[in-house]
Parts: structure tokens; C-alpha cells; sequence
């Protein structure tokens, strides 16, 4: 028999955590991992671009750690008998390591840049700008209920990776980075 996807249990705005636990579909905590989600998503969609094969392989990977992130995130941490994996500090220094061989041979940078330029080069700037929410939304809930440092530290180099990969994307097309020359 079929797994359903629908299950009514979340029809009076109710959700459950991994551990069993009910929580208000508008908790910290909800938003936390749904916006996690959203990124993935979005980092889906750079993947489904025309971008070389070794950036569509560390962009699967990044997904892969975001599912991660999402099913840490949704689960109890006091109720949760799961055993779930985990975020290391490697990788952390996969994205490190990927943003300086990107950096190796990007021109430098004089100012900042306006997003844009190709569509591929804007969905990278849309995730970064949804992972810099994720980041803030992970922090909040940090706040509330202690999360693993290396989630947020994690989502915050990511947002590193992505703005990197929108200027290796400008290089690789060939097309013009604006600069953002602010009138005074």
C-alpha cells in the first residue's frame, strides 16, 4: 500500500516534531525548517541550470547537508529517540575550500554587486538571500531552544558558497557584473 501524502493531522494548524511532539505551524521552530526547505528548493533550482558538473555535484551535496539541517531542526530535542545525522565541521570546510578555488580566478572585487546580469546568476542571489534568512531564522530559534552552532555556521558560509557561485556563474557565462556605485 501507497504512503498518503495527505494525513489531516495538520488541518487545525498543528504540526508534529520528530519525537512525537505537536507544535503551532507558526512556531519559531517551524519556520526555522521551513525556510531551510525554501533554500533547498531554491538551490534546486541553480542545480537544474546550465552550470558545469562539478558545481551540480557540491550543489547535491549541499542539498544533502540541508536535509540534514531540516530533519535536526524538526526533530525534539528532548522527546526525539531518532537517530539522525549530523552537520561536522567538514563540512564547513568543503564549502571553504570550494569558495577559494572559485576565488582563485574571479577578478577582484572593487565594490559591491548588483544582483543579476543572467537568470542563473539571479536564482544564485535568490538562495543566498533565502539562506541569510534561514540563517536568522535558525539564530531566533537558537534563542528559544539551543540548536547546534554548526547549523548556523553552516548556513552562514553556505551564504559565502552561493554569492561566489553567482560570480563564477558571471565569469563562466561571460557576462558583465554591475557594480553598485552609490550616488551621493
Amino acid at each position: 500500500m501507497a504512503l498518503k501524502i495527505y494525513t489531516k493531522t495538520g488541518d487545525k494548524g498543528q504540526t508534529s516534531l520528530i519525537g512525537g511532539t505537536r507544535i503551532p505551524k507558526f512556531d519559531v521552530r517551524i519556520e526555522a525548517y521551513g525556510t531551510v526547505d525554501e533554500l533547498n528548493s531554491n538551490i534546486g533550482l541553480v542545480r537544474d541550470q546550465e552550470i558545469d558538473e562539478h558545481s551540480k555535484i557540491i550543489l547535491i551535496e549541499i542539498q544533502d547537508r540541508l536535509f540534514t539541517i531540516g530533519s535536526l531542526l524538526a526533530a525534539d530535542p528532548e522527546k526525539n529517540k531518532m537517530v539522525l545525522p549530523q552537520i561536522s565541521e567538514t563540512d564547513i570546510v568543503l564549502l571553504e575550500k570550494e569558495i577559494d578555488a572559485m576565488n582563485e580566478y574571479l577578478p577582484e572585487m572593487k565594490h559591491f554587486i548588483l544582483p543579476g546580469g543572467h537568470t542563473t546568476i539571479s536564482f544564485c542571489h535568490v538562495a543566498r538571500c533565502v539562506c541569510r534568512r534561514a540563517e536568522r531564522c535558525v539564530l531566533a530559534l537558537n534563542e528559544v531552544n539551543p540548536v547546534d552552532e554548526l547549523i548556523y555556521k553552516y548556513l552562514n558560509r553556505l551564504s559565502d558558497y552561493l554569492f561566489v557561485l553567482s560570480r563564477k556563474i558571471t565569469f563562466d557565462l561571460k557576462a558583465v557584473e554591475t557594480p553598485w556605485k552609490p550616488r551621493l
